[in-house]
């Protein structure tokens, strides 16, 4: 049985957004809509939310950059963004960013507990890219440039190959 759709479609874009794009919840909630492409198809990181706050720093030096987005999830913040130019990608009715334990306990743990399925953080987004890259062959530096990781040690932690019996057969 699928879970019930995210009714806010502010939820849905920034859970397809860090999983597609491996962001952190920070840096997606620190999205703004002057730092997309005219064609939704780039994003620029270049700080993070963290408690309501803005912080003009990221984890790593590695962490600013500008992150592809594939044509089906560009079209996404296209539809979602309207004509709005300027402001916070997510953001509360009073313009802040929204905070990260308000967004898993209203909307990832409900819907991992309706698949019976354990209770995770938001850096499971992170995890399921860096493994899809990786199931993938893509190249190291790349993998490094669109996590934001200094270094490779980083992505050998988070990555979930071990977990994925049916990929490690194929291969």
């Amino acid at each position: 049985m699928w879970p019930k759709r995210t009714k806010k479609p502010q939820y849905r874009l920034l859970k397809v957004l860090c999983a597609s794009a491996g962001l952190r919840l920070g840096e997606a909630l620190r999205i703004d809509i002057r730092n997309m492409s005219p064609d939704f198809a780039t994003v620029k990181i270049t700080q993070k939310a963290w408690k309501s706050q803005v912080h003009d720093f990221l984890k790593t030096d590695s962490g600013r950059r500008e992150i592809d987005l594939h044509s089906s999830v560009a079209a996404m913040p296209k539809e979602y963004i309207g004509e709005r130019k300027s402001g916070l990608l997510f953001c509360s009715k009073t313009g802040k960013p929204l905070q990260q334990s308000n967004i898993l306990r209203r909307t990832l743990h409900p819907i991992l507990a309706e698949l019976n399925q354990p209770k995770c953080g938001a850096h499971a987004f992170r995890r399921f890219r860096l493994t899809w890259l990786r199931e993938n062959a893509v190249p190291k530096d790349l993998e490094h440039f669109c996590m934001g990781h200094a270094d490779q040690e980083i992505g050998d932690i988070y990555s979930q190959l071990e977990n994925n019996i049916k990929f490690r057969k194929e291969k």
